[in-house]
């Protein structure tokens, strides 16, 4: 099968590898009918996550149909339309019982790699180096799918492939950023980033009661996309003082709930984000995190920080005072999918979300090197590029 395969950083070729098999009888094996690029793949490109193996497939978030089912499989029938969340589950641990999916204990394959940097290692992933178990990715003409039962999820009648490919990962991750992060009815919130994952994030703080939902960003075509199909506000972060602005919109306080949903190579200006990006280039801090030091220093006394973007190890000048004497409640996660892209996708069929607007650079799987280039420079517009390997 034709597949997208990581050879080092920035270096991306479509090639034909094996064809995957069913190795384990809860397995399916998906025809990905469309996937997509995500802002923590570029974290791969740059090098910037060396847990990478020439020959790679890369990739998280797709849909397709099943064609070959394991024995043990009980929800899905050969035919079946489905969506997949990014992060393997088994279900049964006793992480996946308390929901916390993308923490499970059986899927992580090679889980001493992240003990060794974090004291505990994450579930697996698909596509996102040997640190998350090594499991191929989606940009492929075929996936296995572990656990089916846990991770695919029917995608009803009446949405269409384009719509729901996102609930794999980023209507799932914003959603829950909003949920864990608190949203209450009459809050203000805040999100830094305003690519599919922030977009998602301030819908679900909208559709949660949320009085005011401001995003924040540098992009126009990005911040019209919020304006016309979120229905929140928008703050141009290169034009404005935005603590100042926050703590303006919030009757003085700052928001109740601020969310980051950027990652570990945010764009930042001025003095903080040369250092930054200086300090990064030379591997003496994995992350460049301005947007979770505004966060931090933007939400109000008591309030909620939630970090949705991904990050590696280290950051420096983290806020730890402000974090603690403003009494903050601190959070993040990877995505707990399985936890939500069922309600996500009735949500969708409801029309209460829209998602096909991201998709703003469709092509074939024979272009995706060069979608993701146009996907990292941010030419053209692009939200999102996505792959069909039909085409």
């Amino acid at each position: 099968m034709r597949a997208l395969v990581w050879h080092g950083v920035d270096d991306l070729r479509v090639e034909t590898v094996d064809d995957p098999q069913v190795l384990n009888d809860h397995d399916v094996i998906v025809e990905v009918g469309l996937s997509t690029s995500c802002g923590s793949d570029l974290h791969l490109l740059g090098g910037y996550i060396p847990f990478m193996r020439s020959g790679d497939v890369i990739g998280h978030e797709f849909m397709g149909r099943v064609v070959e089912v394991g024995r043990a499989v009980t929800k899905h029938a050969v035919g079946d339309r489905v969506v997949v969340t990014s992060f393997i589950s088994c279900g049964k641990c006793w992480y996946c019982r308390q929901e916390l999916y993308s923490l499970c204990d059986n899927t992580n394959v090679n889980p001493g790699i992240t003990e060794a940097t974090w004291g505990q290692s994450p579930g697996g992933c698909f596509g996102y180096s040997q640190a998350v178990g090594g499991y191929a990715g989606c940009h492929a003409q075929y996936v296995r799918v572990p656990h089916a039962d846990v991770g695919a999820f029917p995608v009803p009648e009446g949405v269409s492939d384009l719509a729901a490919l996102f609930v794999s990962d980023s209507v799932s991750t914003g959603w829950m950023g909003a949920d864990l992060g608190g949203v209450r009815p009459g809050d203000v919130v805040a999100v830094w980033g305003a690519g599919a994952v922030g977009q998602m994030a301030a819908r679900a703080a909208v559709l949660l009661g949320a009085e005011r939902v401001v995003v924040v960003d540098r992009l126009p075509e990005r911040l019209a996309q919020v304006r016309d199909h979120v229905g929140a506000e928008v703050l141009d972060f290169t034009a404005t003082d935005v603590i100042g602005e926050l703590r303006e919109m919030s009757g003085g306080r700052g928001p109740d709930v601020c969310i980051e949903a950027v990652g570990m190579e945010a764009a930042a200006h001025g003095v903080q984000g040369a250092y930054d990006m200086v300090k990064q280039q030379l591997r003496l801090q994995t992350e460049r995190g301005a947007p979770v030091r505004d966060a931090v220093l933007s939400c109000r006394k008591g309030g909620s920080v939630f970090v949705l973007g991904v990050f590696a190890a280290v950051m420096d000048k983290f806020p730890l005072g402000a974090l603690m004497n403003k009494g903050l409640t601190f959070r993040g996660a990877q995505m707990h999918g399985q936890r939500y892209a069922a309600m996500l996708l009735d949500r969708i069929a409801a029309g209460e979300i829209g998602t096909e607007h991201l998709a703003t650079h469709v092509m074939p799987l024979e272009r995706a090197p060069e979608g993701y280039r146009i996907f990292k420079e941010k030419e053209d517009g692009c939200v999102r590029a996505v792959f069909d390997p039909a085409r």
